[in-house]
């Protein structure tokens, strides 16, 4: 039986032209969830290679500055593309932090979409590097997850980070540290509009 690799895989590295058509995707996206128009009509064939590849997608709004949503999932078995569509979508309207993006917001709206690479449970605390990976916590059927810039816009160190997590699951802050308590670490790359302040 094959080992579970003890390291998360690197993301997909999104060249030029990717991180162009995943900016587009996901601002179309947006625009048509709150405008409530219908989702863009996407020829998958004209995209580039990594965008029709398998990855999950996280799409977080900000508005001058301040975060204004962060949603995604982490649907590995579907194409970016589909990913990026889907989180684009549900951020503006469904992020319940948050009341709906309006339209007269759009143009002061600024994105940005993070590419997961698919996560792996840590063998412990200990083996979550919180200079690159980002964090899942599951524990009695609650779970949380905290992108990897996260702890770096914030300046947190790997124990501050876990705490987060919990907290953001509703659990105790110290949950990661109890027997049982799931953790896995992931990989992702991250892509922004100009204007983005992450």
């Amino acid at each position: 039986m094959p080992t579970q690799p003890s390291t998360p895989p690197e993301a997909p590295v999104l060249d030029d032209d990717a991180t162009t058509a995943v900016l587009a995707l996901a601002r179309e996206a947006v625009e048509s969830a709150v405008r409530r128009k219908p989702a863009p009509v996407v020829d998958a064939e004209r995209l580039p290679t990594v965008l029709r590849a398998p990855a999950a997608a996280f799409v977080t709004l900000h508005e001058h500055g301040e975060l204004r949503g962060c949603m995604g999932n982490l649907a590995f078995d579907r194409p970016l593309w589909t990913n990026v569509l889907v989180a684009g979508a549900i951020v503006p309207l469904e992020d319940p932090r948050f009341v709906p993006v309006s339209e007269a917001e759009l143009p002061d709206i600024r994105l940005e979409v993070s590419v997961l690479a698919p996560p792996v449970e840590l063998p412990g605390p200990e083996a979550f590097d919180v200079d690159a990976q980002g964090i899942i916590v599951e524990r009695s059927g609650r779970r949380a997850l905290l992108l990897p810039q996260v702890a770096q816009e914030y300046g947190w160190d790997a124990a501050r980070t876990l705490d987060a997590v919990c907290e953001k699951a509703g659990l105790a802050t110290d949950a990661w540290r109890w027997p049982g308590t799931r953790l896995l670490g992931f990989r992702a790359v991250h892509v922004a509009e100009p204007g983005f302040a992450g």
